[in-house]
């Protein structure tokens, strides 16, 4: 029976080496999970993500990286970890301690920890569009599209179109019932075998089709 890709082939798409599927790709990386599914396209470094796309991501920093089922990242989206943030509670924010020689001196790293926004979260079924970008902390609902360009520095709710910098809502897909109906049957999170049998009803638009095949 099929039941569509293997979610563990680097690259799903033969003869297309710019599409790439990330759980694999994350294998072995501390602090980074990803779901089955999930890809990214990129016609040049597609391979590199993690090291060109998701910034700052240091271990020692302790933030997790959770990207869930079924994303489709456009190429060029970045994901911003907060590694990349400096301690902005005195009046200066340059980060003197990391140069060291003198300049690490008393500096305290709790000024920084304190500021850490969290694990940044990326629900099932999201796209993200060309040179986006993500910031530290966000979590990004199942279903949400981020368009092309935009900066996300808030949370975004499921199902929900953002645009702009910084991304504001443009629009939700589907009205609060259809959206809370489509959160509990979470299609992505059947079985492969299931989602193959009723891959017309999830990419279709009658709700009460979707519900009988749940």
């Amino acid at each position: 029976m099929l039941t569509g890709p293997d979610p563990d082939t680097l690259h799903p798409m033969p003869g297309f080496p710019r599409v790439v599927a990330l759980r694999p790709l994350a294998a072995g990386r501390r602090n980074v999970t990803v779901g089955p599914y999930s890809y990214y396209d990129d016609p040049d470094h597609a391979e590199a993500f993690f090291d060109r796309n998701v910034l700052h991501h240091f271990d020692f920093t302790g933030d997790r990286l959770v990207i869930g089922p079924f994303c489709a990242f456009a190429t060029g989206m970045r994901i911003v970890m907060n590694g990349a943030n400096h301690a902005m509670g005195g009046f200066s924010t340059y980060p003197f301690n990391i140069f060291a020689n003198g300049w690490d001196a008393g500096f305290d790293p709790a000024t920084w920890q304190a500021e850490n926004r969290g694990d940044t979260v990326i629900g099932a079924d999201v796209w993200i569009g060309a040179e986006a970008w993500i910031m530290p902390g966000v979590t990004i609902g199942p279903g949400a599209i981020v368009a092309a360009r935009a900066v996300v520095t808030q949370p975004v709710a499921p199902f929900t179109v953002v645009a702009g910098n910084p991304a504001r809502p443009v629009r939700q897909r589907f009205d609060d019932a259809t959206v809370a109906a489509l959160l509990d049957i979470a299609w992505w999170d059947w079985p492969p075998e299931r989602i193959t049998r009723n891959l017309n009803a999830i990419r279709g638009t009658d709700l009460a089709v979707l519900r009988a095949a749940a």
